[in-house]
C-alpha cells in the first residue's frame, strides 16, 4: 500500500524512444502512475533547445533559455524523486542528456556559487534520484576498467553536486546477449521500483 505520493520526474535519456530504455522508461512511469504517484516524463528526443552552452555559467551570459528548457526546470524543482533512463555509450551518456544537463543545471536553478568558497549552495536539497543505465558490456567491466564514467558523472558530478541524495543506480547490462526472458525480468523490476516511488 502506498504510504507516501511522490512527485516524480523521469527523463529518458535515449534519442530514440522506441528503445530498450524507451521501454523501460514508459515502464516505470506507467508503474508509478498505477501506485498513485505524480509523475511527469520527459523524453529528450523530443525537446526543442540548442545543445550548447556558449558561455559557460557567465553572469553576462544573454543566451536564451527556451521554452523546453525551461519546462525541465521547473519540473525539477517541483519533483521530489528524479529517474533519468539512458544507454552507456562509449562508456558515457548519448549527446542529447549531457546537452540537456549542461542547459538545464544552471547556477541560481540546481545550485549557487559562494563566494570566497569553491563549495557550492546546493539547491536541489531534500530530492532523491534512481539512475537506470542500459548497456552492452559487462557491469563489472564498466566498473572496474571504464570507472563507471557515465555514472560518476551524473550521480556525483550532477545530482549530488546539487543536493541530491541519495542517488541510486541500476545496471542492466549485457543487453546484446540478452534473451527474452532477462527483458521480462527486468520489467517487472522496474515495475516494482516505480510502484514504491524509488
Amino acid at each position: 500500500m502506498l504510504t507516501k505520493k511522490r512527485n516524480i520526474l523521469v527523463v529518458l535519456g535515449h534519442p530514440n524512444t522506441n528503445s530498450l530504455c524507451g521501454h523501460l522508461a514508459e515502464t516505470y512511469v506507467n508503474s508509478a502512475k498505477q501506485s498513485g504517484h505524480i509523475v511527469n516524463f520527459i523524453k529528450l528526443s523530443e525537446l526543442k533547445f540548442d545543445y550548447n552552452l556558449y558561455s559557460g555559467h557567465k553572469k553576462d551570459s544573454t543566451q536564451v533559455l527556451e521554452p523546453d528548457i525551461l519546462q525541465s526546470q521547473k519540473l525539477i524543482l517541483e519533483a521530489n524523486h528524479l529517474v533519468f533512463v539512458f544507454p552507456s555509450w562509449w562508456a558515457s551518456m548519448p549527446a542529447v542528456l549531457k546537452a540537456w544537463i549542461d542547459r538545464v543545471f544552471l547556477p541560481g536553478v540546481t545550485f549557487k556559487y559562494r563566494k570566497n568558497s569553491p563549495l557550492p549552495e546546493k539547491l536541489l536539497l531534500g530530492k532523491t534520484a534512481h539512475i537506470f543505465v542500459t548497456m552492452d558490456a559487462p557491469s563489472w567491466y564498466y566498473r572496474w576498467f571504464n570507472k563507471s564514467p557515465g555514472v560518476q558523472l551524473l550521480k556525483f558530478g550532477t545530482l549530488e553536486f546539487c543536493g541530491v541524495s541519495p542517488v541510486k543506480v541500476k545496471i542492466f547490462d549485457q543487453v546484446r546477449t540478452r534473451k527474452q526472458p532477462d527483458f521480462l525480468k527486468w520489467t517487472k523490476e522496474v515495475e516494482t521500483i516505480a510502484f514504491q516511488g524509488k
